[in-house]
């Protein structure tokens, strides 16, 4: 069995959160990252796995990767 996997940065609003959404809802397992954790508790809540993750900091997008 293939598992789907995607991650989607931008995801605590607007097209990233709903992209997130349409993922899950297409049987992926979606990890949804934005440097706001707080704005996605609906998504956690969705089944949806977040984390925090500042795609302009090398470091932040290394440890979100891990």
């Amino acid at each position: 069995m293939d598992t789907k996997v995607a991650l989607v940065t931008g995801a605590s609003s607007g097209i990233g959160e709903a992209t997130a959404r349409k993922l899950k809802e297409l049987g992926y397992t979606v990890y949804g990252a934005a440097r706001r954790v707080e704005r996605m508790q609906q998504l956690a809540g969705a089944g949806i796995r977040t984390l925090a993750m500042d795609v302009t900091n090398d470091a932040s997008m290394q440890a979100g990767a891990v």
